[in-house]
């Protein structure tokens, strides 16, 4: 998950009215988006809400720009929320059929969508003749929405996590900027010093609710060496030593130190709204949440600097990462498939187009110069350009992530069924935020019970 991108399920409130307006918009089987005189009219998702006003006219932009140069092609544009995802109301419109003829997901999503029988094999349509850049496209990420041989979903991001934090708050405390925190030792001393600064700053923030703290769990089990799912996934495999001290640091933050803050149950929007207002320290993130801290939330880009992910006595053993990308819904003609694939390549596969018109973004409130989104393999053609271009047009300081991008921490994906596995986990991390007593045996094996019966279910 990210912001967007990047996989975070959201906080936010839908789009009124959202479920007629999908069935509005949706393609209907009958006409197959097909107009007089040969022209195709595709739906496609994740356009901005109206509170991203640059975002959205960007996207306007694009959509106008797009259709002046394929005039046979209308693109209906969707808004379902400022994440594009809110897992529980994408569950609802797969089981309804009402997903748009182009509709994004995250890398998690593949099985309940292949579950759903809502999405296209497109392995026939995808080619360097469909979209130029394909052959420099990262393998990895290809391989995330293949399933059987067969690929489902075009990948558009990629991202993984580190420490995010706040180098105003850090001056104030006293602490090195230059010299983030490198374990979860270290973190719960600089935690301690910034909330100390009172004014209601937490020292360090963290997700519980909404599949958030499942996922943040998640991310901080794998930099204990750990891992969510046994090898063979069939099983859960986080009620041992390293999900025992996961919740344990957490819980000694909370109410040993009482240096998280007094607000527990945060979703993706609820933390970063209080990052953009200066009252947070740290948290865990990918490089787009400084992103969303000043584009949606109103803070500022200089304030915010990354490094790698802390382990607990040392390096991180390892980190989250995971992305998104669309999915073609059942039953599109040819045609739509062949448009939707050409809007997909403009909007979010080209250098210098859509989400890489670094150019445009510049000088606008939308930062360019951060190590994401990480689409294009190393040494590939687009990747070289995607990096000119960035480099060029930078409005950020990439001095601020530039430790992150050096001290590389190994990547783990996500796990199978991961925003379910993610439902179950935020009881355990919501019940050692919300409660001085709680006892983490108790919910790990809650959890663990919870999730095997989950995994049982659908094997």
């Amino acid at each position: 998950m990210s912001v967007p991108q990047y996989r975070k399920a959201a906080a936010v409130a839908l789009v009124a009215g959202l479920g007629l307006s999908l069935t509005a918009c949706s393609t209907k089987s009958d006409d197959k988006g097909s107009t007089a005189g040969g022209k195709v009219t595709i739906t496609v998702d994740c356009q901005p809400v109206g509170a991203q006003k640059e975002l959205l006219k960007n996207w306007n932009d694009d959509v106008a720009e797009f259709q002046k140069q394929n005039p046979d092609i209308t693109i209906k544009s969707v808004s379902v929320g400022e994440q594009c995802n809110n897992p529980p109301d994408f569950t609802a419109r797969l089981a309804g059929g009402t997903v748009t003829d182009v509709f994004y997901g995250y890398m998690t999503d593949l099985q309940q969508v292949l579950d759903s029988g809502q999405a296209m094999d497109i392995s026939q349509q995808v080619n360097k003749d469909a979209i130029a850049t394909w052959d420099s496209v990262d393998p990895a990420l290809k391989e995330v929405f293949t399933d059987g041989g067969k690929l489902y979903a075009v990948p558009v991001k990629n991202y993984s996590m580190g420490l995010v934090y706040n180098k105003a708050l850090f001056q104030q405390a006293g602490l090195d900027v230059n010299n983030p925190p490198k374990t979860w030792a270290e973190v719960r001393a600089a935690a301690k010093k910034i909330s100390a600064l009172g004014n209601g700053i937490a020292g360090y923030s963290e997700y519980s609710a909404g599949n958030t703290g499942g996922w943040h769990f998640t991310s901080l089990l794998y930099s204990q060496g750990g891992k969510v799912l046994t090898e063979d996934g069939k099983k859960a495999d986080f009620n041992n030593a390293q999900g025992k001290q996961v919740l344990q640091n957490l819980k000694d933050m909370r109410y040993g130190d009482n240096s998280m803050g007094a607000r527990q149950l945060l979703q993706w929007g609820d933390l970063l709204t209080n990052a953009g207002a200066g009252k947070v320290g740290m948290f865990i993130g990918a490089p787009d949440a400084t992103q969303a801290i000043v584009s949606q939330f109103q803070g500022k880009f200089q304030d915010w600097a990354m490094a790698p992910l802390p382990g607990q006595d040392g390096a991180a053993k390892g980190t989250l990462g995971g992305g998104e990308g669309y999915f073609f819904k059942k039953d599109l003609t040819p045609e739509q498939v062949k448009a939707g694939l050409k809007w997909i390549a403009y909007q979010k596969l080209t250098p210098g187009k859509g989400q890489f018109d670094y150019a445009r973004a510049k000088p606008q409130n939308y930062p360019v110069g951060l190590p994401q989104p990480l689409l294009f393999a190393n040494g590939s053609d687009a990747q070289k350009q995607e990096l000119e271009l960035r480099k060029a047009n930078a409005n950020v300081d990439t001095a601020n992530f530039a430790l992150f991008e050096a001290t590389p921490v190994p990547i783990k994906g996500e796990p199978r069924n991961a925003q379910a596995v993610y439902a179950v986990l935020d009881a355990a991390m919501s019940g050692v935020l919300t409660n001085p007593n709680s006892n983490i045996d108790a919910l790990l094996k809650t959890a663990e019970e919870k999730v095997n019966q989950l995994l049982a279910a659908e094997s």
